[in-house]
């Protein structure tokens, strides 16, 4: 199959006011829809990031694809890595770790391999996870991703979540998600709060949900020391503890004294940062994203990598559709070293691009959909609204910082600041 045309296109869907060390959502989410359209009329779907820097290296790649094979994809690694260069996407969050050239290049590749592989199962008639191996595991788990958030974007109506800033709301909010969809793993994103306030946060978690499985990510919020007596006070509470510190050598002297793994998708973000971790004993839990680490064929190549060492594997999410979820699905689906409930923001959103009924949590789970490719069909109206969304919207890159401080004026980021 070679392909007709490459379309990409920018899209943009209502976030509410989710707190992290780096700021605040904004009201809307940005991502970015790719279409490989075949000679022959079969399409295949793409999802990535929507900052303008990305679209740039996105489109530039795009233009180069008429007339290519789906089914070459070291040919499409090799356009990436000629069209992209030296080039090293950046964002304003910063909440996937350190940017590079190669993770650039993983990053801009990736979109393209998902949208191919899609393309390749339409037309073989198999889905995606049997490209990739088979199935490992019918379902996929995923964990309700928990926030402190304001009660509603500036100059806007409170949201139907309302504010979670106690450990009170905290376990409404978490009450909510378990109700609807039936999550059995609770991750809650700290490094909002004073750290005593996020583990008194835990610890009405774990009351009120005995046996879920728990986890916080801090996102580097705190100092070594002060990760150390949360770990020691958390001990036999959380499965695991994300990203306390930041960097491979502030994360080794925390798992000196921690009792549960330490678990990164900020010091760890490519297979260059794997050997020092490793002779570190920093890392316990490498939390993937195809997004960046490359596409579906590599994520399962780290967890190869992970196994051999004896490193536990999950997923790591951002705000994202449907096209993304399905391709996490696929890939966690043929992939046997998988060792927790992957993240998702996936209860945060209320629109998609995707016909609905693909994907349904159920017991806090996803079937691998039966379809071919990706198993998931565009809806071409949503699409169309959703641009709509992007173009009046008029935000072109995620700025989280910036946002925080039209709340509170004084605010930087909290990297490593308690």
């Amino acid at each position: 199959m070679r392909i007709r045309e490459a379309l990409l296109t920018p899209v943009a869907f209502a976030d509410p006011p989710l707190l992290n060390a780096m700021g605040v959502h904004e009201p809307y989410a940005l991502r970015s829809v790719l279409r490989l359209v075949g000679e022959d009329g079969v399409t295949g779907l793409g999802e990535s990031y929507g900052d303008e820097a990305f679209l740039t290296q996105a489109r530039r790649v795009a233009e180069q694809l008429t007339g290519w094979d789906v089914f070459d994809l070291p040919g499409l690694r090799r356009t990436v890595e000629r069209v992209v260069g030296e080039t090293v996407y950046t964002d304003l969050h910063g909440l996937t770790g350190g940017f590079s050239t190669g993770k650039t290049l993983a990053s801009v590749y990736s979109l393209f391999e998902v949208a191919a592989l899609d393309a390749q199962g339409r037309l073989l008639g198999r889905p995606v996870c049997d490209l990739l191996g088979g199935r490992a595991r019918d379902e996929v788990e995923f964990s309700a991703y928990l926030f402190y958030k304001y009660g509603a974007h500036l100059g806007a109506e409170a949201d139907d979540w309302g504010e979670v800033l106690t450990p009170e709301a905290l376990v409404g909010e978490a009450r909510h998600m378990l109700d609807t969809y039936g999550f059995r793993s609770l991750k809650l994103k700290g490094g909002v709060l004073p750290p005593a306030q996020e583990t008194e946060g835990i610890r009405a978690l774990a009351a009120a949900f005995p046996g879920h499985p728990l986890r916080i990510d801090p996102n580097g919020a705190w100092k070594p020391g002060t990760a150390i007596e949360v770990a020691r006070a958390l001990d036999g509470v959380l499965e695991y503890l994300e990203d306390p510190t930041p960097g491979i050598a502030g994360m080794a002297r925390v798992a000196e004294e921690a009792g549960m793994p330490l678990a990164t998708n900020m010091c760890v973000v490519r297979f260059e940062d794997l050997e020092p971790a490793i002779r570190a004993k920093a890392v316990g839990v490498v939390l993937s994203d195809h997004h960046f680490w490359g596409g579906l064929r590599d994520t399962q190549a780290l967890s190869v990598l992970c196994r051999s060492f004896g490193i536990g594997l999950s997923m790591h999410s951002n705000s994202h559709l449907g096209i993304s979820l399905a391709a996490m699905v696929h890939v966690a689906a043929a992939t046997p070293h998988l060792s927790y409930a992957c993240d998702t923001h996936w209860p945060w959103k209320e629109t998609d691009v995707i016909v609905p009924g693909a994907l349904e949590f159920r017991d806090g789970a996803v079937r691998v959909p039966d379809g071919p490719g990706l198993g998931v069909e565009l809806d071409e109206d949503a699409l169309a609204r959703a641009h709509e969304d992007y173009l009046r919207c008029g935000l072109r890159k995620r700025d989280d910082a910036s946002y925080m401080r039209r709340y509170v004026g004084s605010f930087q980021p909290n990297t490593e600041r308690w």
